[in-house]
């Protein structure tokens, strides 16, 4: 951007060619692995709409604390409209992203060995409380350094949350509803992400920055004093399933 003076179309043409080289790795250089045939004796698809009634109480409450959680997770995009609205160059703007995937790299995988190690729950719940910091913090930035430190956390939430409710869907959906489950899962997600940006931006145009990332963390707040409220349950599944960001 820098280089060349904020001019974003050569910016994006350059941004092609690693995306290209992506596309020939997976084509080229990535074979499936041969899976073995299983039966299913019923006859039907995995995913139906019909089975969800089969599905446990458990799961139901899991998806709609994810409902919550996403809502407060809207576009990242927002994180660089807040930069631009305290004074950031343009040409810098790009370094929010840096900071919150730098961030979220390096915490993601030890996050997923933390979770092999101690209940998925606890660490969500410090993921959910970080993320109402950041919230906060971008609602009251007024100079730049305030928001990289706000993104910062973002990532930091991240690299602590993403993945674990498919975790916990994989824990307590039974092994024959699973693609049911996960397919309601994102389902369900999608439309709350697209809600939840959808929200953002109209409170960014009518009341402003601050009541955006302040109503993200009021329903981050929510979130967790769910995940608080709900017992923890024993895992319809009993294969270990591992929580590692991708």
């Amino acid at each position: 951007m820098v280089i060349f003076v904020n001019d974003i179309r050569s910016v994006l043409w350059i941004a092609v060619i690693p995306a290209f080289i992506a596309m020939g790795v997976l084509i080229f250089g990535v074979h499936e692995p041969d899976r073995p045939q299983t039966s299913n004796p019923t006859g039907k698809s995995f995913f139906s709409f019909r089975n969800t009634r089969r599905l446990p109480r458990r799961y139901w409450l899991i998806l709609g604390l994810n409902s919550i959680f996403t809502l407060a997770r809207f576009s990242e995009a927002f994180l660089i409209l807040r930069a631009q609205s305290v004074g950031l160059a343009i040409g810098l703007v790009p370094a929010i992203m840096i900071v919150m995937n730098a961030v979220y790299a390096l915490t993601a995988y030890p996050a997923g060995i933390l979770t092999d190690r101690m209940r998925p729950r606890t660490l969500l719940a410090a993921g959910l409380a970080v993320l109402i910091a950041a919230d906060i913090i971008l609602a009251s930035a007024d100079k730049p350094l305030h928001v990289f430190i706000g993104t910062a956390l973002w990532g930091l939430h991240m690299g602590l949350t993403q993945g674990l409710f498919a975790k916990l869907v994989a824990d307590h959906a039974p092994v024959r509803l699973r693609g049911t489950a996960f397919g309601i899962f994102n389902l369900v997600t999608g439309g709350a992400l697209l809600t939840a940006s959808a929200v953002a931006g109209l409170l960014w145009s009518v009341v402003g920055a601050q009541a955006t990332f302040m109503t993200g963390a009021a329903f981050t707040a929510l979130a967790l004093i769910g995940l608080t409220l709900v017992k923890s349950g024993k895992p319809s599944n009993p294969l270990p399933v591992q929580a590692h960001s991708g």
